[in-house]
């Protein structure tokens, strides 16, 4: 059948359903029965495979009760975003590379339906009152929505997939993001309780490393994960407990804020707590967590660079606590991160892992680093390929301390 008449037989359908159906009355396998036996009927004339017949059914069940021309698109493996600007713009990432759609919603109205079904999904709302909400699909994707008038496009829709899969070291070693050997060392880090950050850029794969990472912490401990939209996929650990922000209701109340969860995990009697990303004033209170017994901590953050980390850091505290001295806030920096894990996305669309650095301490008022691993472009690096490996600098890591206590007596 030639796609234009396709699509057209398939609103045919679903305006036969609307004026004839209650679908208040049919359960999800009997509106599926009902759609499979009309288009049957309607149908009986032409010569389709099977196989076209049943993604027939299932775009006009999709169109009525899932998420119309989204679930097409989440279906497809190979991509990795998907951004909405409106009914009439979609654009998604291939590769690490956007193409622009052809396809479209029906009208303003389908795409708020579909926003308020996902959003509805998470138990969230989002509205005139509320136009912006985080949130994630039923696999663990990613959204975030901006609704008018904020937007003056119509509403916003932008999800991350993630892989249905959770992300090992294994498969960042076959990418080429890190070696067998740095694996073994961040194994060890993690095994010994050292307080990691992971930093980059927006889609540079902060939250794809920090799930790998997290699934060396030992299956025996107690973990608390806290997150914004719980994405991480941390497997094996018996004694997890996951926890997710909440926004604030039509009214302005009953927000539940990372720094909340953070103060709150901390009457949990964690050993480990992972937080998704910190991005403002809870800051503080997970530097507090780290310095006050609870080691082994693992974060993410946005910057450049291992040192705007840092600076980042800083502000981020300052957020939290106006009016403390600079220097307690780079001491307390000092004290509680033990390692930043820097990521980058380069020019050829490829994520690297860039730089892996120890926190050393802090002296005459700044917070010494010292660099362990370094990404260098080798001479098969060209404008459009990146070419090279992190490669291990003369510094010994410095701080072995908790490598001591776990028994280790090699060097890193």
């Amino acid at each position: 059948m030639e796609e234009a008449k396709l699509h057209e037989f398939i609103r045919e359908i679903k305006e036969y359903i609307f004026d004839n159906f209650n679908l208040n009355q049919h359960s999800d396998e009997e509106l599926e029965e009902r759609i499979e036996e009309l288009i049957r009927v309607r149908l009986q004339d032409e010569y389709l495979t099977i196989e076209e017949r049943v993604d027939i059914v299932r775009q006009v069940y999709s169109s009525i009760r899932g998420f119309g021309l989204l679930d097409t698109i989440m279906n497809d493996d190979s991509i990795t975003e998907v951004m909405i600007n409106g009914p009439e713009e979609i654009f998604i990432e291939k590769a690490g590379r956007l193409y622009q759609l052809p396809e479209a919603f029906e009208s303003e109205r389908r795409l708020e339906d579909v926003v308020q079904r996902i959003v509805g999904l998470a138990g969230r709302e989002v509205n005139q009152a509320n136009p912006i909400v985080d949130t994630r699909l039923p696999d663990g994707s990613r959204v975030n929505v901006v609704l008018p008038p904020i937007s003056l496009k119509g509403a916003i829709v932008t999800i991350r997939k993630f892989s249905k899969t959770p992300m090992t070291i294994a498969q960042l070693i076959r990418f080429g993001s890190i070696t067998q050997d740095i694996a073994d060392v961040l194994e060890l880090l993690v095994r010994a309780k050292y307080n990691i950050f992971i930093s980059g850029g927006t889609g540079s794969g902060k939250t794809t490393f920090l799930n790998a990472l997290s699934n060396y912490i030992p299956k025996d401990e107690r973990v608390i994960t806290i997150e914004d939209s719980a994405e991480l996929q941390i497997v094996g650990v018996k004694n997890l407990v996951r926890l997710e922000t909440r926004n604030a209701n039509a009214s302005g109340s009953g927000a539940v804020t990372i720094r909340d969860l953070i103060k709150s995990s901390l009457r949990m009697r964690p050993e480990r707590i992972v937080v998704g990303e910190v991005r403002g004033g809870e800051a503080l209170d997970m530097l507090q967590a780290m310095n006050t017994g609870h080691d082994g901590s693992l974060s993410t953050g946005h910057a450049n660079s291992t040192a705007d980390m840092l600076s980042r850091l800083e502000t981020m505290v300052l957020q939290g606590a106006e009016g403390l001295p600079l220097e307690a806030i780079r001491q307390q920096i000092a004290s509680a991160v033990d390692i930043i894990i820097h990521l980058s996305r380069l020019r050829d669309k490829s994520r690297k892992t860039m730089e892996i650095t120890e926190v050393v301490g802090y002296e005459n008022g700044h917070i010494v680093l010292n660099p362990l691993y370094v990404f260098e472009e080798d001479e098969k690096s060209t404008l459009d390929r990146v070419s090279g490996s992190l490669k291990r600098t003369s510094n010994p890591l410095r701080n072995d301390l908790k490598l001591r206590l776990m028994g280790y007596r090699g060097t890193i």
